[in-house]
């Protein structure tokens, strides 16, 4: 079998309010606008880390989608997407500090590493997390 060159981009993000969410993780989560452009009254909004091609398309529920795909699609439905980071106690303080809230007081050591977990206001979940390699 053979594989592909291929490289993940991107994922939607399936939010209650585009706007809202946009603000949550430019200002407090610290990602950047990617791509914000309307077309036909649309408005399609990505965020992501600063310096990587990773974008997040903010999909906001019940936005018009003629394939009817989303129909189903739910905040806060799907499993944590992981951000792996060199010192997940200083990102944990940093994002903290801007008004993350976080499911523990404290970051949590594993035997693999450190971890943290967050969900934003939608209840989408997010891990960081630091592998031993980096501690």
């Amino acid at each position: 079998m053979s594989t592909i060159d291929v490289r993940i981009t991107g994922f939607s993000l399936v939010v209650k309010n585009k706007e809202e969410a946009l603000e949550y993780y430019t200002k407090k989560v610290g990602f950047e606008k990617k791509t914000d452009y309307t077309n036909y009254g649309y408005r399609y909004v990505t965020v992501g880390p600063k310096g990587q091609d990773l974008e997040l398309a903010l999909w906001e529920v019940g936005s018009p989608d003629p394939s009817g795909l989303s129909s189903n699609w739910k905040p806060g439905s799907g499993p944590p997407i992981v951000l792996r980071v060199d010192d997940c106690r200083k990102i944990f303080a940093e994002m903290k500090s801007r008004g993350v809230e976080f499911k523990k007081a404290q970051p949590e050591e594993y035997f693999w590493g450190i971890q943290a977990t967050f969900s934003d206001p939608d209840g989408n979940l997010f891990q960081i997390n630091q592998f031993k390699a980096n501690l």
